[in-house]
């Protein structure tokens, strides 16, 4: 094992977490958002000791973008050398569009 990476969230990863939540309160189900939400952060957690952990985004094939599957969603996430940046959580059916990706 290399050792810890340090794990960070893009603004657009944490809105979209936020969303998330607001999407099921919505309908009446915020205990849902919040597991699922906490299901993502666990998850997300894991990349501190095996950043590569993660598959590479396919619609990209970019070494350093690179993606975990967290059912129903995807977290996509940017592999630098020290630092393991968060920069969308969206639902897994949804393709990527390069320019909806943001700013870490």
């Amino acid at each position: 094992m290399e050792g810890r990476v340090r794990v960070a969230y893009a603004r657009s990863a944490r809105d979209d977490l936020r969303d998330i939540m607001v999407w099921y309160t919505a309908r009446q189900a915020p205990e849902v958002g919040a597991r699922l939400v906490r299901e993502i952060l666990v998850r997300v957690d894991q990349l501190a000791l095996f950043p590569d952990s993660g598959r590479v985004v396919p619609e990209f094939d970019i070494a350093w973008l690179r993606e975990l599957v967290q059912p129903p969603f995807r977290i996509v996430y940017r592999r630098d050398e020290s630092v393991v940046t968060v920069v969308r959580v969206w639902r897994s059916e949804r393709m990527m569009d390069p320019d909806l990706l943001g700013r870490p």
